[in-house]
């Protein structure tokens, strides 16, 4: 009797091959607040067109000194995380355009990361390092 083992198989990319999908990019304002059939209906027209959701792209500002507008802003974030996951985007690209509170900001765009890396997601913040 063999077993079957629960850790991946080592060298696994290899039984990986391209496709003649294009990846594309959604722009988060197209599936901002979208419903589950909303985004199930985006991912059926981009397969139609021979598209593939690759990546989620959107602005974050946290211009106010105020802990309340930094939560609602990461959540924000954290709903567009959920909202790639679901379409099979592996990637959110966030361009932060305004930090106010940097000490803030910070640890939100922290736990939003920690929550996109346990749904799959890389999370690529460009205009405030999190170190």
């Amino acid at each position: 009797m063999s077993k079957m083992s629960t850790t991946p198989a080592t060298g696994t990319i290899e039984g990986c091959r391209p496709t003649d999908q294009t990846p594309v990019a959604v722009d988060a304002d197209t599936i901002a607040d979208a419903a589950h059939d909303d985004l199930r209906r985006l991912a059926d027209d981009l397969a139609s067109e021979g598209c593939v959701p690759a990546e989620v792209t959107t602005e974050a500002c946290f211009g106010e000194d105020c802990s309340l507008a930094t939560q609602r802003e990461a959540d924000r974030l954290r709903d567009l995380v959920d909202a790639a996951a679901f379409l099979g985007a592996n990637h959110l690209t966030v361009d932060v355009c305004d930090v106010t509170a940097p000490e803030k900001a910070r640890p939100a765009l922290s736990a939003v990361e920690e929550r996109a890396r346990r749904d799959g997601v890389t999370l690529d913040v460009r205009g405030l390092d999190l170190d």
